[in-house]
């Protein structure tokens, strides 16, 4: 799995890749059984892969006083490894690659150097540079390992990026992947074009709109002749109930392949939007949209608290509330039976 070839070709299949969280315990330190025990979950549910060291792991570990980025991915790596080693399969390493210049390329070295597949390289850090700037930045990082390109919200950290972006940002020999969360439909179908206009096929699209997943990952997008589907997620919605995610686009394979698509897909889509936005706290500006996660983890019994790195990042007033309410609304969304019944197993 370590070609450039295997690789793109295991993204293009379309894949369940869940955004990992971090586990601490009620005094905030890294709680290894925790963490190995959502990694095994990820895997034992069919996930195609995981992404650590981003957005749901918390951009703190990165911190001098934390000093996670390394062991953490250091860790997940060899419990991949492990966890695989009796039943063999394709399953991604993704790391994420922020900051300017000089810290995106050490990441991506420790990534490497620890045997990741790709980076998810966030930009975010780049606020008003010229765009010209930004790419020159993404093909540095893409000469020390694959890259995932990332466009990210603007609600939590990203900057718009024009179409002109992402066409220049196609042409990139190392590039395999795009992952498109700007939250936003009009910035969606930049991507998209710009990866269509390029010619580049070999650039698998995901979805990382969490507002939108399955609307995404159904819709035929047609432009010039051509028509590209999004066909897989590395999302923070899909680090819980993850069993349910793998079998939602299994289903979605299946439609697409028939292209017949059900009214009852639809239905789907707004109950997952629904229940994202309590995840993610959309009430309050996604404030608790990391607790929201952990949360869920922690009633499965898999997570021992909703601890964050940052004492202040905690659940929303509300939010447990919401999670009832979206957890009664829609319990085929949910995971609890497959999770009770391995539980066990992966928190030896």
């Amino acid at each position: 799995m370590h070609s450039i070839p295997s690789i793109r070709n295991h993204l293009l299949a379309g894949q369940v890749i869940p955004a990992l969280p971090l586990a601490l315990d009620r005094r905030r330190r890294w709680s290894e059984l925790r963490q190995r025990a959502v990694l095994r979950y990820y895997l034992d549910a069919g996930a195609g892969g995981v992404a650590v060291g981003v957005h749901s792991t918390q951009f703190e570990i990165r911190e001098k006083k934390h000093g996670l980025f390394g062991p953490l991915l250091a860790f997940a790596a060899e419990t991949i490894t492990s966890w695989l080693d009796s039943r063999p399969r394709p399953f991604l390493r993704i790391a994420g690659v922020c900051g300017r210049t000089s810290q995106a390329v050490t990441e991506a070295e420790i990534a490497a150097g620890l045997g990741y597949h790709a980076a998810l390289l966030s930009v975010a850090a780049f606020k008003n540079e010229n765009e010209r700037v930004i790419i020159r930045h993404c093909e540095r990082v893409a000469r020390t390992i694959p890259v995932i390109g990332f466009y990210l919200q603007t609600a939590v950290g990203g900057r718009m990026l024009s179409y002109r972006f992402w066409r220049a940002f196609a042409d990139i020999p190392n590039v395999v992947a795009v992952k498109m969360a700007p939250f936003n439909r009009y910035q969606t179908h930049d991507v998209i074009r710009a990866v269509i206009d390029s010619g580049r096929e070999d650039i698998a699209l995901y979805t990382g709109n969490d507002d939108n997943i399955i609307v995404d990952l159904l819709t035929p997008f047609a432009h010039a002749g051509k028509t590209r589907y999004v066909v897989g997620g590395l999302l923070g919605q899909w680090g819980v109930w993850t069993e349910r995610a793998t079998d939602i686009l299994a289903g979605i394979k299946k439609a697409r392949n028939r292209q017949k698509i059900s009214a009852d897909w639809l239905a789907r889509a707004a109950a997952l939007t629904d229940a994202n936005g309590a995840i993610f706290d959309v009430a309050n500006g996604f404030a608790g949209c990391i607790p929201g996660i952990h949360e869920i983890l922690r009633r499965q019994g898999i997570f021992e608290t909703t601890a964050c790195l940052n004492p202040h990042e905690k659940l929303s007033p509300g939010q447990a509330a919401e999670l009832d309410r979206v957890i009664r609304a829609y319990p085929w969304l949910t995971d609890d039976t497959f999770v009770q019944e391995n539980r066990h197993r992966w928190l030896k």
